[in-house]
């Protein structure tokens, strides 16, 4: 199937929508589903648990819920309900887990892209999720990167000349004995207990170099790519396997890649606390609300620097807004999301990433999507701005920001009934 005709398949015409759409092939069914006509996640009726462990394994090795697997064949939607239940226990960060979706989207995506006819069944319903759940939900632009990253692998599938009829669900099985020396992947993922999505992600290789490896002991009828079944929905990973050996069916805990490690860690508290005029966590916390009256608008700041902080607060208050003082990224995220601040100001240099990347999370986030975020550096060239804006900032501001600028630029950006008297 065409990427265009796919996409078009999974557009929800009413962007409030929520609910599954089911697709199928008379082969596989495949059910997606929207939160506010946002894709939260996509299941496949072929190999659920398979899909889970290895993502899970993938991006977070240590993941442990005090949940029993035989609770799970309660759930309609197990994969969907194991997620939000990540989410109110602490057991995910927004920014891995948004790269977890997008992994699991990008390869049901292009299992779909492979079928030839599919039909579809939208289900409106609404789905008992949390709200921090909610907010990694993938917007339209977002699954129109993934819908790129597939049409890339199938340009890869065709450049390689890889047959049609290979899917990556399937598994390589050596048919006849070999000597191990002389194959281009470990003996042990080619007997007939991993699929190729596996093999991939645990030898951190592409799919096609994969696929193309083995081809020619296809010819020479050494090995066959077959249909193997899933996991027990009793072998689902709820807890953390600390060897590979220990894994179900010797699957390697890959760590995540080192491009993943510069992405600020965000970590959502599983009761959110309301604002408070003291520190808002634990003494390891370096953010800080200020204020006693809470129902002036809160401004959150983003910035590292003790100093400039301490100024910005400062300058706030003389305006009578709160302050939300964040200067770890690492811990500070979720504070965001739990006091919802009426702007954001947003420091270019921060530590392990900058305040680009981080406007762009934030625009990604649901709740943050309208939030006017004002943008503070120390330079002003006409590149600058426009890295500004292509993140998605309201405002460009060079710091250390004037008293009156600061605030005239606030208020520009404040509904009427969240503005103050300065």
């Amino acid at each position: 199937m065409k990427i265009k005709e796919l996409s078009k398949l999974i557009e929800l015409p009413e962007k409030q929508f929520e609910g599954n759409l089911t697709l199928n092939d008379h082969n596989v069914i495949w059910h997606l589903h929207f939160v506010q006509g946002r894709l939260i996640f996509a299941v496949d009726g072929l190999h659920g648990v398979r899909r889970w462990n290895r993502i899970i394994n993938h991006y977070f090795p240590k993941f442990q819920l005090n949940i029993e697997a035989t609770q799970l064949s309660t759930h309609q939607y197990w994969q969907l309900y194991l997620l939000d239940q990540g989410f109110k226990h602490q057991k995910f960060n927004l920014v891995r887990a948004k790269l977890m979706l997008r992994e699991v989207i990008q390869e049901c995506l292009f299992e779909l892209s492979r079928c030839a006819y599919l039909k579809s069944e939208w289900q409106p319903i609404e789905l008992s999720i949390s709200r921090f759940c909610r907010t990694i939900a993938l917007s339209r632009w977002e699954v129109q990167m993934i819908f790129n990253k597939v049409k890339g692998l199938q340009k890869g599938w065709q450049i390689n000349m890889l047959p049609e009829n290979i899917v990556p669900t399937l598994s390589p099985t050596l048919m006849k004995p070999v000597d191990p020396q002389g194959l281009s992947i470990p003996h042990q993922y080619i007997t007939g207990k991993y699929t190729l999505w596996d093999i991939a992600t645990t030898l951190e290789k592409p799919l096609e170099d994969i696929v193309r490896s083995l081809l020619p002991l296809t010819q020479e009828g050494i090995l066959e790519f077959k249909d193997i079944p899933d996991l027990p929905l009793l072998d689902i990973q709820l807890a953390p396997q600390h060897s590979p050996s220990a894994m179900p069916e010797n699957l390697k805990v890959v760590a995540p890649p080192p491009s993943l490690m510069a992405v600020p860690s965000i970590v959502i508290p599983a009761k959110p606390a309301k604002p408070t005029s003291s520190l808002v966590s634990g003494k390891t916390s370096r953010t800080k609300v200020s204020a006693p009256d809470n129902n002036q608008p809160l401004i959150a700041c983003i910035d590292d620097s003790p100093v400039l902080a301490h100024s910005l607060k400062k300058i706030l208050a003389t305006g009578g807004y709160r302050t939300l003082i964040i200067q770890e990224p690492m811990q500070g995220f979720s504070q965001l999301i739990e006091h919802m601040p009426s702007l954001i100001l947003l420091d270019v240099m921060l530590p392990h990433t900058d305040g680009y990347n981080i406007c762009r999370f934030l625009r990604d986030t649901p709740v943050f999507k309208n939030t006017p975020i004002i943008i503070l550096t120390g330079r002003s060239k006409p590149v600058d701005r426009a890295r500004a804006s292509m993140a998605g900032a309201t405002e460009f501001l060079v710091k250390p920001p004037e008293s009156k600028e600061l605030l005239d630029m606030i208020r520009k950006h404040l509904s009427p009934g969240e503005q103050m008297l300065g």
